[in-house]
């Protein structure tokens, strides 16, 4: 927990609301103002210096600190999803069941690949890149792989500014203990 932030269980505060599902509570959080976050405040937390948060809850074991810590915990999967849109889950590309699930299948895999390549190959700010940045960064480049010698090369243009990116991520790649 931060310095200086709150904690606290404001669902008496909000009355009687009619539908209201019984053991639900509403959690408030304030902290103090982090820089990183002023371009996404709202007047109000950059006056008061503070950044408020509130959540619905129906967790009901465990301290207010606790439900707290496990609902900003919670916070680190968001990004996994708003890559996963972006690598194309919700370009459904037909009214069809089986060939949106073979899409969502492909998408899917293909998240799952970036993220264990991006875990084991690469270090630095491209290990937690967004997806847009790996394809301009690694993805996309124009190389060429050629053979001679008995061996293959991949022949990168010595200008592309994620060269060395993919010189490591080759190096470490084959650094990898191989299995069976």
């Amino acid at each position: 927990m931060r310095e200086n932030a709150f904690v606290a269980d404001i669902t008496a505060l909000l009355g009687d609301l009619p539908g209201w599902p019984p053991h639900h509570r509403v959690i408030a959080r304030m902290e103090p103002l982090h820089p990183r976050y002023v371009k996404d405040a709202s007047a109000y937390e950059i006056k008061h210096e503070a950044r408020y948060q509130t959540f619905a809850t129906n967790h009901r074991r465990g301290s207010i600190a606790h439900v707290d810590g496990r609902h900003r915990k919670h916070a680190r999967v968001e990004p996994k999803i708003r890559d996963q849109k972006a690598s194309g889950t919700c370009l459904l590309p037909s009214r069809e069941l089986n060939v949106n699930a073979a899409w969502l299948t492909a998408t899917t895999l293909a998240a799952d690949l970036r993220c264990w390549f991006q875990l084991l190959a690469l270090d630095g700010e491209m290990a937690r890149a967004i997806p847009k940045m790996l394809r301009y960064q690694v993805l996309h480049v124009p190389d060429r792989l050629v053979r001679g010698q008995r061996k293959r090369r991949l022949k990168l243009p010595d200008t592309w500014p994620g060269a060395d990116i993919i010189i490591r991520a080759f190096r470490r790649i084959l650094a990898l203990p191989y299995t069976t």
